[in-house]
C-alpha cells in the first residue's frame, strides 16, 4: 500500500471516528433530554450498535495506520508530535472504554424500563452524567490529536 493511500484511509477513518462519536453523543444526549423512555431506549441501542460498527474499527485502524505511516516515513516514535499524539490517543481510549460499558448498561436499563413501563432508574441518570463527563476529555484529546496531525511540522517533524 502506498503512503498516500494509507494517509487517505487514515484521514477517512478519523472522519468516521469523529463523525460517529459526535453524532452518537448528540443523539443520545438529545434523546435523554426528551425524557421519552422508548426513544431513549431505541437511541441507546443505536449508539451501542454504531460503536460496534464504526467506532471500534476506526479506533483499531487509527493507531495501526498511523504507526504504519510513521514507519514508512522513518520517523522515530520519540518525535514530539508523534509521542504526544500517541499519549493523547491512549488517554482518549482510557476514557472511551468505560463509556462503552456505560452505554451497554444504559441500553439494558432503558430496555428494562420500556418492558416494565416504568421511569428510568436513578442509576441510569448517574451513568448518563458519567458518560457525558468521560466524553468531554476524550473528545478534547482527539481534537488535539488531529491538531497535531495537521500542524505536525510545527512540533519537531
Amino acid at each position: 500500500m502506498t503512503y498516500l493511500i494509507l494517509k487517505y484511509l487514515h484521514i477517512l477513518s478519523m472522519v468516521l471516528l469523529f463523525g460517529t462519536g459526535l453524532g452518537s453523543a448528540f443523539h443520545k444526549w438529545m434523546a435523554d433530554r426528551s425524557g421519552n423512555v422508548a426513544h431513549i431506549a431505541a437511541t441507546n441501542r443505536h449508539v451501542v450498535q454504531a460503536d460496534w460498527l464504526f467506532t471500534t474499527p476506526t479506533v483499531l485502524f487509527q493507531p495501526i495506520s498511523g504507526l504504519w505511516m510513521v514507519y514508512l516515513l522513518g520517523l522515530p516514535l520519540t518525535t514530539p508530535w508523534i509521542a504526544i499524539s500517541l499519549g493523547l490517543f491512549v488517554f482518549a481510549g482510557l476514557c472511551w472504554l468505560p463509556v462503552v460499558w456505560l452505554q451497554i448498561r444504559m441500553r439494558q436499563l432503558a430496555d428494562a424500563s420500556v418492558i416494565s413501563q416504568t421511569a428510568l432508574p436513578a442509576q441510569y441518570w448517574r451513568y448518563a452524567r458519567l458518560w457525558f463527563w468521560l466524553g468531554v476529555p476524550a473528545f478534547i484529546a482527539m481534537v488535539l490529536v488531529v491538531f497535531l496531525m495537521v500542524f505536525k511540522s510545527s512540533f519537531g517533524d
